[in-house]
C-alpha cells in the first residue's frame, strides 16, 4: 500500500501534464469501379455504416461505377438488390440527402463519355485530381476501394 502511496503521485503528474489533442473525426473516402451492382451495393452499405459510427465520408466513382452519378443510369444502377430491395444509386443519393456525403467521378470519366457536368445527378461533381490525391493522404482518412 505504501509502494502505491509513492507511484500515484507521480503517474498523476505525468498525465495531468501531458497536453490534451484534438480528436479528429475519421474521414473515410470510397472509391468505386467495380460494375457489378452487388459489389457498388456493398460500399455505400459500408459507407453508410462508417457514418453510422462517426465517420464523415466522401464517394469517389470512376470507370463503370461512374456510372452510377448520370441522370440517365443504367437499371444496374437502378435496380433493387437482394436482401432488402436498395439500389447503389438509391443509397448513394440518400446519403448525400442525409449526411451531406460527396460524390464525384473521376477526372477522366466525363471525357471518357464525350460529356459534360450537365448528365450528372445534382450535387455530383467531377473531381479535381490534386484535390483529392491530398485528402486521400491527409490525416485521419481511411481509403477504401472496391
Amino acid at each position: 500500500m505504501r509502494r502505491l502511496a509513492l507511484i500515484l503521485p507521480g503517474i498523476l503528474a505525468l498525465t495531468v501534464g501531458a497536453p490534451a489533442h484534438a480528436v479528429e473525426p475519421n474521414r473515410l473516402i470510397t472509391i468505386l469501379t467495380a460494375p457489378e451492382p452487388q459489389t457498388q451495393l456493398m460500399a455505400m452499405v459500408l459507407t453508410r455504416n462508417a457514418i453510422a459510427a462517426g465517420a464523415t465520408a466522401e464517394i469517389l466513382l470512376c470507370g463503370p461505377a461512374g456510372d452510377l452519378a448520370l441522370i440517365d443510369a443504367p437499371a444496374s444502377a437502378t435496380a433493387g438488390q437482394p436482401p432488402r430491395g436498395a439500389s447503389p444509386q438509391a443509397m448513394m443519393l440518400a446519403m448525400m440527402r442525409d449526411h451531406g456525403v460527396q460524390v464525384q467521378v473521376c477526372a477522366i470519366y466525363l471525357p471518357g463519355r464525350d460529356a459534360d457536368a450537365s448528365v450528372l445527378l445534382e450535387g455530383v461533381t467531377p473531381a479535381a485530381p490534386d484535390a483529392m490525391g491530398a485528402a486521400i493522404v491527409a490525416p485521419a482518412t481511411t481509403v477504401m476501394s472496391f
